[in-house]
């Protein structure tokens, strides 16, 4: 495995975290924002579909009242 020089690497590392396009402020609370969104349209869903399925188990097996 070939040693390499710490300070050459810090200098490589810099080069790379400089080409890095940052979001904004704004890009972040809006990406964060519409990560909640889709979260809680996901976890409706899942409850919808699982009472769903949960009801026609019930049905079938005959544990419905």
């Amino acid at each position: 495995m070939a040693k390499v020089n710490p300070a050459l690497f810090m200098r490589q590392v810099r080069q790379e975290v400089s080409k890095v396009t940052w979001p904004t402020r704004k890009e972040t609370a809006v990406t964060t924002a519409m990560v909640f969104v889709m979260v809680t349209l996901a976890a409706i869903f899942f409850l919808i579909i699982d009472q769903i399925i949960s009801v026609g188990i019930q049905e079938i097996l005959g544990f419905g009242g």
